[in-house]
């Protein structure tokens, strides 16, 4: 144990040797990757931010043209109708986008009392209390002063709903009254277009003259994640950020994704080039060679614990039949019996602790003989019936030591080609694992049957079952279950390694099944073998 220590700790070191020569140069290309990085997201944000501001003004340019034409109406006439959107009449500059076929209705809102007019289409219920409970509050909190004017997007009812307007304030300067226009959110995406199409997404002085559609995409998205506007061309890198067009402009988000080739015009240079393939491919390769190390090293410590623990088990296992067997040897020989019912009890025991140590010698023979590939069998046409009795006959004064009775249900006529003297050793091992396992009063029951051309013989007790995690391992050599492992039951753990192995050897299989639930409903064990 000692050994395999040093030698794993000598192997950490020189693998930690060959790893620091690696590491620095890791870092310091790392350190210039992640500034270059950073670089393009900067650039990045930039473009989103240029992107948001161009469009936050042609947005504005386009509604402040009606706005002032609302306006105007109402201080004309601010007891009468507000002219309805085909009576609106406003100005707009030559190459600019008109809002007027997109107006839906016009409104007045008092924001002290609440009552709202409109003209124009007809207003749903649900828009008309979306407006009365949405304009106070937002006419407070979010509404530019600088600009004069705020604009709201939102889903009252089945249609999203653009809102702008403009507020008027009282002799007093409180907000008085809040005039604007609902327009179909339709009209956003040619002011976005504008916005997008007509400036490059970052300054010419840093993209060299690179064309405007090769330097990156465009996404615009309202607040409930609508696409308004998508660049014809979209890459997928990640230089990408995002922005808001502002909370005035009812919460519209730009975000601009740079492709990932332009970081050669954007950065002196380029990105830096990775000069570690090399270096991490002969890392890897010696962990993989050190792991291997290593992983042998484990295997080899858990192949000396088992053999420890297999060693003590069966030690264990010998010292109780051989102890009782010489006590009351020892009793018989000194003549301590004091009636003939003590001498036929003594007598009984220690031919019982003699079939436990035949049983266990059987075992560690078959498993020596394995160990070096030496096991063999010699089938024959063998009566599973007449074989099974005998073994239960040999087996009961184990079994009634142990609190448990056997039964046994099999066919008369079930006959299978093998070995006798295997499937005896079969059916002893797993007797004794469910006599030893299970509770005190239990019954254990073998059975058999014919199943598409082969023979099916099992053993079922009444223990705590095999969780389904482990039951293949239980199948290893030396492995026992942790509970089995803490508890005062003795075993070697090659148990049903031998019954598997011998199932093998007659082409067979065999594997564990439950009786009731997985846990705490038995277990059931069944060998195949053919018929």
């Amino acid at each position: 144990m000692r050994r395999g220590a040093v030698v794993a700790v000598l192997l950490v070191l020189a693998f930690a040797v060959a790893a620091a020569l690696g590491v620095q140069a890791y870092e310091t290309a790392r350190y210039h990757r992640a500034q270059a990085d950073r670089v393009l997201r900067d650039y990045a944000a930039l473009a989103a931010a240029r992107v948001a501001q161009r469009s936050a003004l042609e947005i504005y340019y386009a509604v402040k043209p009606p706005l002032k034409a609302i306006q105007h109406a109402n201080e004309m006439a601010p007891h009468k109708p507000l002219p309805r959107p085909a009576d609106l009449h406003f100005d707009v500059m030559e190459h600019e986008f008109s809002l007027a076929p997109y107006i839906r209705f016009t409104f007045r809102m008092d924001l002290k009392t609440g009552r709202l007019q409109t003209s124009g289409h007809a207003v749903p219920p649900l828009v008309r209390k979306w407006l009365v409970d949405t304009l106070p509050v937002h006419t407070r909190t979010v509404y530019d002063t600088s600009w004069h004017m705020g604009s709201v997007l939102g889903q009252p009812d089945w249609d999203r709903r653009y809102v702008v307007y403009t507020v008027v304030r009282d002799s007093q300067g409180s907000l008085r009254t809040a005039l604007g226009f609902e327009v179909k959110p339709a009209a956003l995406r040619p002011l976005v277009v504008q916005a997008t199409e007509k400036f490059p997404l970052l300054p010419r002085p840093l993209t060299g003259g690179v064309e405007y559609d090769s330097m990156g995409s465009i996404i615009i998205t309202d607040r409930y994640g609508v696409e308004i506007y998508r660049s014809a061309v979209q890459y997928t890198s990640p230089f990408t950020a995002r922005d808001t067009i502002g909370t005035d402009m009812g919460d519209l988000y730009a975000q601009a994704t740079l492709r990932g080739a332009i970081a050669d015009q954007l950065i002196i240079g380029g990105l830096p080039k990775s000069r570690l393939p090399l270096v991490l491919g002969l890392l890897g390769l010696t962990a993989v060679l050190i792991g291997t190390a290593l992983f042998q090293l484990r295997r080899e410590s858990q192949l000396t614990r088992l053999r420890t623990d297999f060693i003590s088990g069966v030690s264990h296992e010998l010292r109780t039949p051989l102890a009782q067997i010489r006590m009351f040897s020892e009793t018989l020989t000194l003549g301590r019996v004091r009636s003939d019912e003590e001498r036929r009890r003594s007598l009984a025991i220690i031919d019982q602790e003699a079939r436990r140590l035949t049983h266990l010698v059987e075992n560690l023979l078959h498993f020596s003989r394995s160990e070096r590939q030496t096991a063999h069998i010699t089938p024959e046409p063998t009566a599973l019936g007449p074989l099974v009795e005998e073994v239960i006959d040999g087996f009961a004064p184990l079994a009634a030591a142990r609190g448990a009775t056997l039964s046994a249900a099999v066919p008369e006529d079930l006959v299978v080609t093998a070995d006798p003297g295997a499937v005896r050793q079969m059916l002893l091992n797993l007797l004794d694992n469910a006599v030893k396992y299970g509770p005190t009063g239990q019954e254990v029951r073998i059975g058999a049957s014919r199943d598409n051309g082969v023979a099916k013989l099992w053993v079922d007790d009444g223990g705590p079952g095999i969780p389904r995690a482990d039951r293949e391992r239980v199948w290893e050599r030396f492995w026992r279950l942790e509970r089995d492992r803490e508890s005062a039951v003795a075993g070697s753990g090659i148990g049903l390694a031998v019954v598997r192995e011998l199932a093998l050897l007659h082409h067979g299989r065999a594997w564990i099944d439950d009786i009731g639930p997985p846990v705490g409903g038995g277990t059931r064990v069944i060998v195949e073998l053919p018929v």
